[in-house]
Protein backbone atom coordinates (compact mmCIF):
# COMPACT_ATOMS: atom_id res chain seq x y z
CA UNK A 1 0.00 0.00 0.00
CA UNK A 2 0.79 3.56 -0.54
CA UNK A 3 1.49 5.58 2.88
CA UNK A 4 -0.15 8.80 2.52
CA UNK A 5 1.68 10.99 4.28
CA UNK A 6 -0.53 14.28 5.97
CA UNK A 7 -0.38 17.16 7.68
CA UNK A 8 -2.32 18.74 10.48
CA UNK A 9 -4.16 21.13 8.63
CA UNK A 10 -8.28 20.72 9.03
CA UNK A 11 -8.58 19.01 5.97
CA UNK A 12 -6.30 16.08 6.20
CA UNK A 13 -6.97 16.02 9.82
CA UNK A 14 -10.39 15.38 8.94
CA UNK A 15 -9.35 12.84 6.15
CA UNK A 16 -6.89 11.16 8.92
CA UNK A 17 -10.27 10.86 11.16
CA UNK A 18 -11.95 9.02 8.54
CA UNK A 19 -9.23 6.46 8.24
CA UNK A 20 -9.37 5.37 11.66
CA UNK A 21 -13.15 5.17 11.61
CA UNK A 22 -13.13 2.93 8.72
CA UNK A 23 -10.53 0.32 9.64
CA UNK A 24 -7.62 1.91 8.78
CA UNK A 25 -3.95 2.60 10.26
CA UNK A 26 -2.80 6.18 10.96
CA UNK A 27 0.80 7.15 12.98
CA UNK A 28 0.04 10.46 14.72
CA UNK A 29 2.09 12.06 16.69
CA UNK A 30 1.58 12.47 20.65
CA UNK A 31 3.75 14.42 23.20
CA UNK A 32 5.56 10.92 24.05
CA UNK A 33 6.55 9.63 20.50
CA UNK A 34 4.74 8.54 17.51
CA UNK A 35 1.86 6.22 18.31
CA UNK A 36 0.38 3.84 15.13
CA UNK A 37 -3.16 3.82 15.92
CA UNK A 38 -6.88 2.32 14.67
CA UNK A 39 -10.45 2.02 16.42
CA UNK A 40 -9.79 0.50 19.59
CA UNK A 41 -13.75 -0.93 19.52
CA UNK A 42 -12.77 -2.94 15.87
CA UNK A 43 -10.90 -5.73 16.47
CA UNK A 44 -10.13 -6.48 12.84
CA UNK A 45 -8.54 -3.14 12.93
CA UNK A 46 -6.27 -3.78 16.07
CA UNK A 47 -4.78 -6.45 14.36
CA UNK A 48 -3.32 -4.69 11.57
CA UNK A 49 -1.46 -2.88 14.19
CA UNK A 50 -0.08 -6.21 15.12
CA UNK A 51 0.67 -7.22 11.89
CA UNK A 52 2.08 -3.69 10.25
CA UNK A 53 4.67 -3.68 13.47
CA UNK A 54 5.33 -7.32 13.75
CA UNK A 55 4.23 -7.59 17.72
CA UNK A 56 2.69 -10.29 19.63
CA UNK A 57 -0.41 -10.36 20.74
CA UNK A 58 0.62 -11.03 23.93
CA UNK A 59 1.50 -7.63 24.36
CA UNK A 60 -1.28 -5.07 25.25
CA UNK A 61 -1.63 -1.63 23.38
CA UNK A 62 -2.99 1.25 24.72
CA UNK A 63 -6.33 3.45 24.44
CA UNK A 64 -6.11 7.57 23.58
CA UNK A 65 -9.28 8.68 24.75
CA UNK A 66 -10.07 12.80 24.06
CA UNK A 67 -13.19 13.17 26.65
CA UNK A 68 -14.20 11.57 29.75
CA UNK A 69 -17.49 10.09 28.05
CA UNK A 70 -15.43 7.77 26.33
CA UNK A 71 -13.50 6.72 29.44
CA UNK A 72 -16.75 5.53 30.97
CA UNK A 73 -17.74 3.47 27.69
CA UNK A 74 -14.10 1.57 27.75
CA UNK A 75 -13.88 1.20 31.81
CA UNK A 76 -16.46 -0.26 34.03
CA UNK A 77 -14.63 1.69 36.97
CA UNK A 78 -12.59 4.55 37.76
CA UNK A 79 -11.60 4.76 41.45
CA UNK A 80 -11.17 7.73 43.54
CA UNK A 81 -7.16 7.22 43.05
CA UNK A 82 -7.67 7.24 39.32
CA UNK A 83 -9.82 10.12 39.61
CA UNK A 84 -6.92 11.94 41.01
CA UNK A 85 -4.30 11.34 39.10
CA UNK A 86 -6.67 12.37 35.82
CA UNK A 87 -7.27 15.66 37.98
CA UNK A 88 -3.73 16.45 38.06
CA UNK A 89 -2.66 14.86 34.96
CA UNK A 90 -4.66 14.57 31.44
CA UNK A 91 -4.44 15.50 29.53
CA UNK A 92 -0.58 14.15 29.44
CA UNK A 93 1.53 11.51 29.47
CA UNK A 94 0.17 8.94 31.99
CA UNK A 95 -1.74 5.72 31.07
CA UNK A 96 -3.75 4.40 33.84
CA UNK A 97 -4.53 0.48 33.83
CA UNK A 98 -8.08 0.02 34.88
CA UNK A 99 -10.93 -2.50 34.39
CA UNK A 100 -11.60 -3.11 31.06
CA UNK A 101 -15.84 -3.07 29.55
CA UNK A 102 -17.12 -5.46 27.34
CA UNK A 103 -16.25 -3.27 24.61
CA UNK A 104 -12.95 -3.54 24.62
CA UNK A 105 -11.96 -6.14 22.41
CA UNK A 106 -9.55 -8.76 23.82
CA UNK A 107 -6.90 -7.41 21.21
CA UNK A 108 -6.40 -4.47 22.58
CA UNK A 109 -5.61 -6.02 26.06
CA UNK A 110 -4.17 -9.10 24.76
CA UNK A 111 -7.06 -11.42 27.20
CA UNK A 112 -5.75 -9.30 30.16
CA UNK A 113 -8.80 -8.06 32.58
CA UNK A 114 -7.38 -4.54 32.82
CA UNK A 115 -6.81 -1.51 29.42
CA UNK A 116 -4.31 1.13 29.51
CA UNK A 117 -6.09 4.69 28.96
CA UNK A 118 -4.77 7.70 28.46
CA UNK A 119 -5.61 10.78 27.05
CA UNK A 120 -2.45 12.87 24.94
CA UNK A 121 -1.55 16.69 25.95
CA UNK A 122 -0.48 17.00 22.06
CA UNK A 123 -3.15 19.39 20.24
CA UNK A 124 -2.67 17.61 16.89
CA UNK A 125 -3.31 13.70 19.06
CA UNK A 126 -6.04 14.87 20.12
CA UNK A 127 -8.33 16.86 17.77
CA UNK A 128 -7.36 13.68 15.60
CA UNK A 129 -8.83 11.29 18.04
CA UNK A 130 -11.90 13.79 18.30
CA UNK A 131 -12.58 14.13 14.80
CA UNK A 132 -11.97 10.23 14.83
CA UNK A 133 -15.06 9.89 16.99
CA UNK A 134 -13.76 6.47 18.25
CA UNK A 135 -11.02 5.36 21.38
CA UNK A 136 -7.88 4.84 19.48
CA UNK A 137 -5.76 2.23 20.44
CA UNK A 138 -2.13 3.15 20.14
CA UNK A 139 1.13 1.60 20.51
CA UNK A 140 4.93 3.26 19.52
CA UNK A 141 5.03 3.73 15.19
CA UNK A 142 7.96 1.58 15.38
CA UNK A 143 8.81 -2.33 14.61
CA UNK A 144 8.29 -4.33 17.26
CA UNK A 145 11.37 -3.82 19.44
CA UNK A 146 12.96 -1.26 17.63
CA UNK A 147 13.53 2.30 18.58
CA UNK A 148 11.01 4.58 19.07
CA UNK A 149 9.80 6.94 16.49
CA UNK A 150 9.64 10.56 17.67
CA UNK A 151 9.14 11.83 13.81
CA UNK A 152 7.69 11.09 11.09
CA UNK A 153 10.74 10.04 9.55
CA UNK A 154 11.30 7.62 11.72
CA UNK A 155 7.94 6.48 11.65
CA UNK A 156 8.55 5.79 7.92
CA UNK A 157 11.82 4.46 7.95
CA UNK A 158 10.08 1.40 10.08
CA UNK A 159 6.33 0.99 8.30
CA UNK A 160 6.18 3.21 5.22
CA UNK A 161 4.28 0.84 2.62
CA UNK A 162 2.55 -0.71 6.24
CA UNK A 163 0.18 1.71 6.77
CA UNK A 164 -2.46 3.92 5.35
CA UNK A 165 -1.27 7.24 6.96
CA UNK A 166 1.10 9.04 8.90
CA UNK A 167 -0.07 12.94 10.63
CA UNK A 168 3.42 14.86 10.48
CA UNK A 169 3.46 17.55 12.62
CA UNK A 170 6.76 17.69 13.35
CA UNK A 171 9.12 16.06 16.72
CA UNK A 172 7.67 15.03 19.55
CA UNK A 173 7.79 16.99 23.01
CA UNK A 174 9.19 14.25 25.79
CA UNK A 175 10.82 11.88 23.70
CA UNK A 176 9.95 8.69 25.73
CA UNK A 177 6.46 7.18 26.35
CA UNK A 178 4.14 7.75 28.89
CA UNK A 179 4.32 6.36 32.54
CA UNK A 180 1.82 3.58 32.93
CA UNK A 181 0.39 2.71 36.59
CA UNK A 182 -2.14 0.58 38.12
CA UNK A 183 -4.17 2.91 40.50
CA UNK A 184 -5.93 0.09 41.77
CA UNK A 185 -3.56 -1.48 43.58
CA UNK A 186 -2.47 -0.35 46.99
CA UNK A 187 0.26 1.36 47.11
CA UNK A 188 0.03 2.20 43.64
CA UNK A 189 2.72 0.03 41.21
CA UNK A 190 4.44 2.10 38.28
CA UNK A 191 4.85 -0.44 35.11
CA UNK A 192 6.51 1.80 33.22
CA UNK A 193 8.48 5.38 34.32
CA UNK A 194 8.07 8.03 31.95
CA UNK A 195 7.70 11.95 31.40
CA UNK A 196 5.23 11.74 34.63
CA UNK A 197 8.08 10.98 37.55
CA UNK A 198 7.86 8.21 40.56
CA UNK A 199 8.23 11.77 42.49
CA UNK A 200 4.90 13.43 40.94
CA UNK A 201 3.04 10.69 41.53
CA UNK A 202 3.65 10.55 45.40
CA UNK A 203 3.03 14.14 45.46
CA UNK A 204 -0.46 13.55 43.94
CA UNK A 205 -1.48 9.97 45.06
CA UNK A 206 0.82 9.28 48.14
CA UNK A 207 1.97 5.88 48.43
CA UNK A 208 3.70 4.66 44.76
CA UNK A 209 6.67 2.35 43.87
CA UNK A 210 8.21 1.54 40.78
CA UNK A 211 7.17 -2.61 39.32
CA UNK A 212 10.32 -4.88 40.30
CA UNK A 213 9.96 -8.26 37.76
CA UNK A 214 10.04 -11.62 39.47
CA UNK A 215 13.03 -13.33 40.18
CA UNK A 216 12.24 -15.57 37.49
CA UNK A 217 11.34 -14.39 34.10
CA UNK A 218 7.51 -14.90 33.52
CA UNK A 219 6.45 -16.24 30.01
CA UNK A 220 5.73 -13.23 28.06
CA UNK A 221 1.75 -13.67 28.31
CA UNK A 222 2.25 -13.43 32.21
CA UNK A 223 3.75 -9.77 31.78
CA UNK A 224 1.04 -7.38 33.68
CA UNK A 225 1.13 -4.33 31.77
CA UNK A 226 2.43 -2.66 28.59
CA UNK A 227 5.93 -1.62 28.33
CA UNK A 228 7.57 -4.34 30.75
CA UNK A 229 9.18 -6.60 28.00
CA UNK A 230 12.79 -6.84 29.02
CA UNK A 231 14.36 -6.75 25.26
CA UNK A 232 12.23 -3.11 23.35
CA UNK A 233 13.87 0.40 22.27
CA UNK A 234 16.63 -1.32 20.65
CA UNK A 235 18.98 -0.10 17.27
CA UNK A 236 20.26 -2.50 15.27
CA UNK A 237 23.98 -1.44 16.68
CA UNK A 238 25.35 -3.10 20.11
CA UNK A 239 24.30 -0.97 22.98
CA UNK A 240 26.67 -0.46 25.76
CA UNK A 241 26.07 1.62 28.70
CA UNK A 242 28.69 3.29 30.69
CA UNK A 243 27.68 3.27 34.43
CA UNK A 244 29.68 5.70 36.66
CA UNK A 245 29.93 8.38 39.19
CA UNK A 246 29.18 11.75 37.08
CA UNK A 247 32.93 12.83 37.70
CA UNK A 248 34.47 9.61 37.04
CA UNK A 249 32.31 9.28 33.55
CA UNK A 250 34.12 11.03 31.21
CA UNK A 251 36.92 9.37 31.93
CA UNK A 252 35.05 6.15 31.44
CA UNK A 253 33.66 6.60 28.90
CA UNK A 254 37.22 7.60 27.06
CA UNK A 255 38.69 4.08 28.43
CA UNK A 256 35.37 2.53 26.91
CA UNK A 257 35.93 4.13 23.49
CA UNK A 258 40.05 3.42 23.55
CA UNK A 259 38.98 -0.64 24.46
CA UNK A 260 36.82 -0.58 21.35
CA UNK A 261 39.58 0.35 19.33
CA UNK A 262 41.62 -2.17 20.46
CA UNK A 263 39.41 -5.39 20.47
CA UNK A 264 36.82 -4.05 16.96
CA UNK A 265 39.59 -2.16 15.18
CA UNK A 266 37.35 -2.61 11.63
CA UNK A 267 33.59 -1.82 13.58
CA UNK A 268 32.29 1.68 13.55
CA UNK A 269 31.92 3.30 17.28
CA UNK A 270 28.78 5.48 17.85
CA UNK A 271 29.03 7.65 21.32
CA UNK A 272 25.69 8.93 23.08
CA UNK A 273 27.69 12.08 23.89
CA UNK A 274 26.64 14.98 26.70
CA UNK A 275 27.95 18.24 25.76
CA UNK A 276 29.61 18.09 28.93
CA UNK A 277 32.04 14.97 27.98
CA UNK A 278 32.33 16.74 24.35
CA UNK A 279 36.29 16.80 25.64
CA UNK A 280 36.06 13.13 25.69
CA UNK A 281 34.97 12.50 22.10
CA UNK A 282 37.69 10.22 20.26
CA UNK A 283 38.38 11.39 16.35
CA UNK A 284 37.55 8.07 15.38
CA UNK A 285 34.07 7.34 16.72
CA UNK A 286 30.70 9.10 15.48
CA UNK A 287 29.42 11.27 17.63
CA UNK A 288 25.69 12.45 18.31
CA UNK A 289 25.06 15.70 20.77
CA UNK A 290 22.80 14.23 23.09
CA UNK A 291 22.27 17.46 25.22
CA UNK A 292 23.37 18.90 28.61
CA UNK A 293 23.99 16.03 31.30
CA UNK A 294 22.30 18.05 34.03
CA UNK A 295 19.35 18.60 32.06
CA UNK A 296 17.35 15.08 31.49
CA UNK A 297 14.62 16.23 29.74
CA UNK A 298 16.82 17.04 26.96
CA UNK A 299 18.63 13.87 27.22
CA UNK A 300 15.22 11.99 26.98
CA UNK A 301 13.95 14.07 23.80
CA UNK A 302 16.86 13.39 22.27
CA UNK A 303 17.27 9.82 23.10
CA UNK A 304 15.37 8.05 20.12
CA UNK A 305 16.68 10.07 17.59
CA UNK A 306 20.86 9.92 18.88
CA UNK A 307 19.78 5.89 18.82
CA UNK A 308 18.64 6.11 14.94
CA UNK A 309 21.10 8.58 13.88
CA UNK A 310 23.83 6.34 15.17
CA UNK A 311 22.87 3.62 13.55
CA UNK A 312 21.95 5.31 9.94
CA UNK A 313 25.65 6.21 10.67
CA UNK A 314 26.65 2.77 10.31
CA UNK A 315 27.69 2.14 13.79
CA UNK A 316 28.31 -1.50 14.87
CA UNK A 317 28.62 -0.53 18.98
CA UNK A 318 27.08 2.70 20.35
CA UNK A 319 28.60 3.78 23.88
CA UNK A 320 25.60 5.44 26.24
CA UNK A 321 26.60 6.81 29.41
CA UNK A 322 23.82 5.53 32.10
CA UNK A 323 21.68 8.61 33.89
CA UNK A 324 20.64 8.54 37.88
CA UNK A 325 17.30 7.37 38.95
CA UNK A 326 15.91 10.46 40.10
CA UNK A 327 13.16 12.53 37.93
CA UNK A 328 12.94 11.39 34.16
CA UNK A 329 16.16 9.46 35.02
CA UNK A 330 14.40 6.56 35.83
CA UNK A 331 12.92 6.30 32.11
CA UNK A 332 15.96 6.75 30.89
CA UNK A 333 17.52 3.78 32.55
CA UNK A 334 14.70 1.92 31.80
CA UNK A 335 14.82 2.38 28.38
CA UNK A 336 18.20 2.27 28.22
CA UNK A 337 18.28 -1.06 29.96
CA UNK A 338 16.15 -2.72 27.85
CA UNK A 339 17.78 -1.38 24.71
CA UNK A 340 21.21 -2.87 25.74
CA UNK A 341 19.59 -6.04 27.12
CA UNK A 342 22.45 -9.11 26.88
CA UNK A 343 23.82 -6.51 24.67
CA UNK A 344 22.26 -8.70 21.76
CA UNK A 345 21.66 -7.09 17.99
CA UNK A 346 18.39 -7.58 16.44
Amino acid sequence: MQTLRLTSTPEDLSRAAEILRSGGLVAFPTETVYGLGANALDPAAVARIFAAKQRPAWDPVIVHIADTVTLSQITTEVPPSAQNLIDHFWPGPLTLLLPRSSAIPDTVTAGRPLVGVRMPAHPIAFELIRLAGVPIAAPSANRFGHTSPTTAEHVLADLDGRIDAIVDAGPTLHGVESTVLDPTQNPIVIYRPGAITLEQVRAVAGSAHMYEPPPKSKSPEGLPSPGVGIRHYAPRAHLILIEAPDADLPAALTHAAANHTQNHEQERLGILLPREFAQTAPQHAAIFDWGSWSTPAELAARLYSGLRELDAAGCDHILCPLPSAEGIGAALRDRLRKAAWKNERL
